[in-house]
């Protein structure tokens, strides 16, 4: 398994250009190319353990989301690229709109990935959730009190609330599927209700909110629930808590990583091979302990500290929305100076 900086793997894109000289040599057959905008040490393992299980070399390189798939489409037919992966349906949603990933027929991605957590056409699928919690702090904060994303807008939690960037696309999914819901007029009345109970301006991480949270600078939040998870398993005592919303309504808000296959994958077959291996309990098992999320694949042990937090249900509602109404949802929080 290789990280390739973009210099290197321009190189290689010349080396192997697939107009030159027909057929890839077979060296290259062994081997998977991924674009991936996932942090080195949450997925060299995964790949580590997919080359051992196949023999196949997975050469990757990262960056943010949106300059790998500008860079996918710029390359067109002649991208070394076999894979895309990265993190909210938001953005596999415009890496489809982008005509860069093809759609995949697979029985075992059917199989394993809910319907929900996948493209209707099969552009992209799930790999991993991620739940999108109330957080709290438990001596400041009955979670008797709360029930819904939409309650952090009531007047009892004015300059109690702490709220990540707008910028960030968790939050816009959030919109978006609060948009799909309670319709445009509503759910701008929620957000802007967010907006008057901040305490201090939003952060730019949810680590950094969750941390307010603790410190007493506000009592709840929203928030990634794997980023708590990596603070109460550095401490087990860490003074914020979890509550699921929306359980008697949509359910709580869930997003994914995920990943497609290059609509010009060179080597589609390796493409299907690691995509199909990732959602695999194997693999499965690595992403619930690897960055606290939840697995896509039922039957999946969890991380003991995720575990704890207990069931809930989740929102039934095909992720692609997220990515269709995430325009609007910017512009809603543009409108009610969420910023």
């Amino acid at each position: 398994m290789r990280l390739l900086s973009c210099v290197g793997l321009s190189l290689l894109l010349v080396a192997c250009d697939r107009n030159d000289s027909g057929p890839l040599p077979p060296e290259a057959e062994s081997r998977v190319v991924v674009y991936t905008s996932r942090q080195s040490h949450l997925i060299e393992p995964l790949f580590e353990r997919f080359t051992e299980s196949t023999g196949i070399q997975v050469d990757y390189i990262t960056d943010s989301e949106a300059p790998l798939i500008e860079r996918l489409a710029a390359e067109g037919d002649r991208t070394q690229a076999d894979v895309f992966m990265t993190v909210d349906a938001g953005n596999l949603w415009f890496a489809t709109q982008r005509e860069v990933l093809q759609p995949l027929d697979s029985s075992a991605l059917a199989e394993a990935v809910p319907e929900n957590l996948r493209d209707p056409d099969g552009h992209w699928f799930g790999l991993s959730i991620r739940a999108r919690a109330i957080v709290y702090h438990p001596d400041r904060v009955d979670p008797e009190e709360l029930s819904t994303y939409q309650a952090l807008a009531d007047e009892k939690w004015d300059d109690r609330l702490c709220l990540r960037t707008s910028r960030k696309v968790y939050n816009q999914s959030l919109v978006a599927m609060l948009i799909e819901h309670l319709g445009t007029e509503e759910a701008e009345q929620v957000v802007s209700g967010w907006v008057d109970n901040l305490a201090v301006p939003p952060f730019s991480s949810d680590t950094q909110m969750i941390q307010a949270v603790g410190a007493g600078r506000c009592d709840v939040g929203i928030a990634n629930s794997y980023y708590l998870g990596r603070l109460q398993r550095d401490d087990e005592d860490y003074p914020v808590a979890i509550y699921w919303p929306n359980q008697e309504t949509s359910g709580v808000h869930v997003n994914i990583s995920g990943a497609g296959m290059t609509r010009h994958a060179p080597r589609p077959g390796n493409a299907r091979k690691l995509i199909e291996w990732l959602a695999s309990e194997a693999a499965q098992e690595e992403f619930a302990s690897l960055n606290m999320e939840y697995p896509v694949l039922d039957g999946v042990e969890l991380d003991p500290v995720v575990a704890a937090w207990g069931e809930f249900r989740h929102d039934p509602t095909n992720l692609a929305v997220a990515g269709e109404r995430q325009s609007e949802a910017v512009r809603l929080m543009d409108r009610v100076g969420y910023r």
